[in-house]
């Protein structure tokens, strides 16, 4: 016990130092892509999101973290423009047919993503890649006269996406790379337009904090119209409120993921310990035989060496036939064509084999000698009936 004591306090003290070296430290940068509007981290949305006004002067700006349909179905939402930026959009069905009569009614739908899902692959040919064609960084602009001089360039591959395909027939281009690759389009439905932009990185704080990145995110975001009511979706970079975990809290955070890590690598080590230390031998319990198994093969080998076959061959036939008569409710004291009849009418054996039993029966009732072959046929005849009849 003591040297556990010594153990718990090196491991305690090592802990201790451990977590004031992480805290004290400085903070790595990090880069991880959540595109979500409370992370001031490079590739969130925070900026963005607290100056969307400066673009939409004078709007309401709502934030929903629920799906598309039950937002405007469930929450009545009639007139806004509806602006998602997130790394997957994977819109279904149900969601894009509410998306599209909410277009149609005049409200314009933004979507910046690096997929797009299936259902606008489907239904609008859209389907986006993020492979930079060549470098770290692809240069991207406007097709509009007015704006094709200037083209913007923000490093960490922010402006690599572009669409592989879409259907011509109803996009329209509205930007493109260095490449003539189309890197944001417009699809005219009704009164509105669906934009999709394949540059989500374009519209984060890293971004934001350069010129180009200012300048182009403004420029893109001002082709939506201000319906003075603004929904910011979060739901493809959050979920639904109350979907995180306790856990989700300690694993955001680089020391508080490295505290928990030690602490449970440290009692799993302990319970190890303890187990090697304290485990009680456990006793081997033979099991049971099974005398039935071996009370067969007694009487078996018993019938085996007295070589009575008609003695065998009775008793098969009395069984055989006390279940023609609990299944079937025939009775087995004579056997003329009706009983024939009406056993192969009734367990659906063919008539020869009901015809070869009766006889091989009779002959093992009368007593006569039954040799080695008899017995097997009779017995493959019962097994056969059995089968016949399943």
């Amino acid at each position: 016990m003591k040297d556990l004591k010594i153990y718990i306090i090196i491991a305690s003290a090592l802990l201790v130092v451990y977590l004031m070296a992480q805290y004290n430290k400085p903070k790595s940068t990090d880069w991880n892509m959540t595109l979500c509007d409370t992370n001031k981290i490079p590739f969130g949305t925070y900026v963005l999101r607290n100056r969307i006004t400066d673009i939409f002067p004078g709007a309401k700006v709502a934030t929903s973290r629920e799906p598309v349909y039950n937002v405007i179905n469930d929450e009545h939402v009639k007139n806004g423009t509806y602006i998602i930026i997130a790394n997957v959009v994977d819109i279904n069905k149900y969601d894009y047919e509410q998306l599209s009569k909410y277009i149609q009614k005049g409200n314009d739908v933004f979507i910046a993503a690096s997929y797009f899902g299936r259902e606008l692959y489907d239904t609008l040919g859209v389907a986006a890649s993020q492979e930079a064609r060549q470098g770290s960084a692809t240069r991207i602009g406007f097709v509009n006269p007015a704006l094709k001089d200037t083209v913007y360039d923000v490093d960490k591959q922010s402006s690599s996406g572009y669409f592989r395909w879409f259907d011509q027939s109803k996009g329209i281009v509205l930007g493109e790379n260095e490449f003539k690759d189309a890197t944001y389009l417009e699809f005219k439905m009704g009164k509105g337009a669906l934009f999709l932009n394949a540059n989500p990185r374009m519209f984060t704080n890293y971004s934001l904090m350069q010129d180009m990145g200012a300048a182009y995110s403004s420029i893109a975001l001002s082709f939506v119209k201000n319906n003075k009511n603004i929904v910011w979706d979060e739901y493809y970079t959050q979920g639904r409120p109350g979907s995180g975990s306790v856990m989700r809290v300690f694993l955001n955070s680089i020391s508080l993921r490295w505290a928990f890590y030690i602490a449970f690598f440290a009692l799993v080590a302990f319970v190890l310990y303890e187990m090697k230390r304290r485990q009680r031998i456990i006793p081997v319990i033979e099991p049971l035989k099974n005398s039935s198994v071996e009370f067969a093969g007694i009487v078996g080998q018993v019938y085996y060496e007295q070589r009575n076959n008609s003695n065998i061959a009775q008793k098969k036939a009395e069984y055989f036939l006390e279940h023609i008569r609990s299944a079937y409710h025939l009775r087995t004291n004579v056997f003329d064509d009706e009983f024939r009849n009406t056993l192969v009418h009734k367990s659906g054996a063919t008539p020869e084999l009901i015809k070869t039993l009766v006889e091989q029966i009779i002959n093992a009732r009368i007593g006569s000698h039954i040799s080695d072959t008899e017995l097997i046929d009779l017995n493959r005849n019962i097994e056969q009936f059995y089968i016949q009849a399943s």
